[in-house]
């Protein structure tokens, strides 16, 4: 069966940043999480949905700075 969560390390390492920096959007709320008593787990699915989401984001931004 294959795992449909991934861990704080596999984000971090997915993202190429810090688990700090996964740890901090997570207390934020702004990132897509799961917790499962003190564990949190993250869906890839969601992950990259959130990636997209933060890359239109930007490139709408770039554009309303650019006018």
């Amino acid at each position: 069966m294959e795992r449909c969560t991934i861990t704080v390390k596999d984000v971090a390492k997915y993202l190429g940043v810090h688990t700090d920096t996964i740890y901090d959007l997570v207390r934020e709320g702004s990132f897509p999480h799961i917790r499962f008593g003190r564990k949190i787990l993250f869906s890839k699915d969601a992950i990259d949905a959130w990636i997209h989401a933060q890359a239109s984001e930007s490139v709408v931004s770039k554009v309303e700075v650019d006018r």
